[in-house]
């Protein structure tokens, strides 16, 4: 064919009495009284084609399905009904040539996104998924996020280097995937959770800038955001403040929002202390797109006559503006079930009606209480109080998690606003109630603020605050970064602190403290979530939207049928022998 070759989004009216040639899949094909209109379309849209009873090619047309792929050559032509839905709706093209690529056959669910399909069934043809219209589009938005950021980094003298998928298993916070190494029996490789020591090293070998789209491995339960395999834009700079590393991701968001979304950002960012957001927000990544803030009353509700309160570490409120008449008390014993998921033991609540306070708690609140709750909690007719008493940490992450379902279920979101949010001044560690001990808060390379290296030397974890930073947008990590620890000997009181012996640190990370003794510039670096940003941009809350080929919550890749079991041969060869039973 001569013609002209167009995508299936190209023609316009200013294309009428081309001759052309289009190719691409059968979304829609119907006979109308002789007429067979086909709707063709490729990764880019749809273009209608018309076949009439008096083409060569007619009776061939007349067993084309949906699915099948196809090539048509012919004219450009006004289209009478305009379609208003598509870029190519005034235009059709009148078909001279038309060949079958690919029959296809019935497929197990409608190519639409109007249809409704199980999510096991999605995975299981993915293929065919992805033809889909949004999810393509939000594959194709991915691919564009990327292609900002390699820019970018590109422009600002940032060097590009791979780092080893296979790796050294090594304490990080997750378990790690295992590879088992055939040349040394016995022995395992990990497939990285980040390129962090990697990173590091590349700055003590002098490279000073360096970014990387990387892939990493977590096995960890799933979520809807989160996928055992994943992809981050990792960084390190050499001689660079924690400033100067925020400043320069806050410049590489800011240009991808152009690029990506064509609107701007303003920067710098906020920032706001982990103390403050988790006092405010009971979150250390806070959805700043609304209001509703957690208040604490501790000191008001001291002098009840109320025991819950009165004796409780902490009492904290959440004042649901004009909430009263939207909540039943069938509706807030729900709520206090989902509040009880994060430890709450209960969900005190009253109602600002006529003038008054009115609910289950009402008779313990004086005319003193009120005027002070009132004052404190900017209440307002109508308004309606949740309350939780307990330890910090369960008030913070109870209410902070009620405060987002009630964001999200009251319509307080602007979901066109992107509110990108620094939250720094971390705590250095966290300590696990369960085990009694501490863990790094990000990672054991994590340096220590200068002011609190002493309280890292008396080996007083609970004191330390980190040179860290995470970046939230719209109430989700995108990712952490921190200044690392450089000198050999505070980076054994970290080991310390974490519980490591001289020994075990020695065995885990002793390459990286030789390397210390070598000279080593002070960097910091950061990591940056690329499938979380895809997810947010796209408007999806399902992270596996944005993947080509993502696991299911059971870790289980459908298409495939993976993991699988594999041949004794493979297993010998590897020493390996697989336990009954599991």
């Amino acid at each position: 064919m001569s013609n002209e070759l167009f995508n299936c989004a190209a023609l316009r009216s200013s294309d009428i009495g081309k001759k052309v040639r289009l190719r691409g899949f059968v979304a829609k094909e119907r006979n109308l009284g002789g007429l067979i209109f086909i709707d063709l379309r490729d990764s880019k849209g749809i273009t209608q084609i018309v076949i009439h009873p008096d083409n060569k090619n007619y009776e061939l047309a007349k067993t084309i399905r949906t699915e099948f792929v196809i090539e048509v050559s012919g004219e450009v032509i006004a289209r009478e009904s305009i379609n208003k839905h598509i870029p190519t709706g005034d235009i059709e093209v009148i078909a001279e040539e038309v060949t079958i690529v690919s029959k296809a056959k019935t497929t197990p669910f409608v190519i639409s996104d109007d249809s409704e399909v199980l999510e096991d069934t999605r995975m299981t043809y993915r293929y065919l998924d992805l033809r889909r219209a949004s999810i393509k589009e939000r594959i194709i938005e991915r691919a564009k996020i990327n292609r900002s950021i390699r820019n970018f980094f590109d422009n600002n003298d940032f060097i590009e280097i791979e780092t080893p998928i296979l790796s050294k298993s090594t304490p990080e916070g997750a378990r790690d995937y295992l590879v088992p190494s055939r040349i040394h029996e016995g022995t395992f490789y990990a497939l990285p959770q980040s390129p962090q020591i990697y990173k590091q090293l590349l700055m003590l070998s002098g490279f000073e800038r360096y970014y990387q789209i990387a892939r990493c491995f977590r096995d960890e339960d799933l979520r809807t955001d989160r996928q055992p395999e994943f992809t981050q834009l990792d960084l390190e700079m050499s001689f660079a403040s924690e400033t100067e590393i925020r400043s320069f991701l806050e410049q590489a968001m800011v240009q991808m929002m152009k690029d990506v979304k064509g609107v701007d950002i303003p920067a710098p960012f906020p920032t706001l202390g982990f103390d403050e957001a988790m006092a405010r927000y009971g979150s250390d990544k806070p959805d700043t797109r609304f209001a509703l803030e957690l208040i604490n009353v501790t000191d008001i509700v001291a002098t009840m006559d109320f025991k819950v309160f009165s004796e409780a570490p902490m009492v904290n409120l959440l004042n649901v503006k004009g909430a009263a008449d939207k909540f039943s008390r069938k509706d807030i014993d729900k709520l206090g079930e989902f509040a009880a998921i994060y430890k709450a033991k209960g969900l005190a609540w009253v109602k600002y009606t006529d003038g008054a306070f009115n609910g289950p708690i009402s008779k313990f609140i004086t005319d003193i209480h009120a005027l002070e709750l009132k004052e404190r909690a900017d209440v307002e007719e109508g308004d309606l109080l949740l309350f939780v008493a307990d330890q910090k940490s369960v008030v913070q992450a109870s209410l902070g998690a009620l405060r987002s379902k009630l964001g999200k279920e009251l319509n307080l979101i602007d979901r066109n606003q992107y509110n990108f949010l620094w939250i720094i001044d971390w705590p250095l560690f966290e300590y696990d109630e369960d085990t009694k001990t501490y863990a790094a808060a990000h990672h054991p390379f994590t340096a220590v603020k200068p002011e609190h290296e002493q309280f890292l030397i008396d080996n007083k974890p609970e004191l330390c605050y980190a040179q860290a930073y995470d970046l939230v947008l719209n109430g989700y990590e995108l990712g952490s970064g921190s200044i690392r620890i450089t000198d050999p000997e505070m980076q054994m009181h970290m080991f310390r602190a974490l519980g490591f012996s001289e020994e075990e640190a020695q065995e885990q990370f002793g390459f990286l403290i030789e390397a210390y003794q070598y000279g080593a510039p002070s960097h910091g670096g950061m990591g940056i979530g690329i499938d979380r940003i895809a997810m947010i941009l796209t408007d999806t809350d399902i992270i596996s939207d944005v993947v080509a080929f993502p696991k299911t919550l059971s870790a289980r890749d459908l298409m495939m049928d993976s993991p699988s079991p594999v041949d004794t041969v493979q297993l010998d060869d590897l020493g390996i022998m697989v336990k009954e039973g599991k």
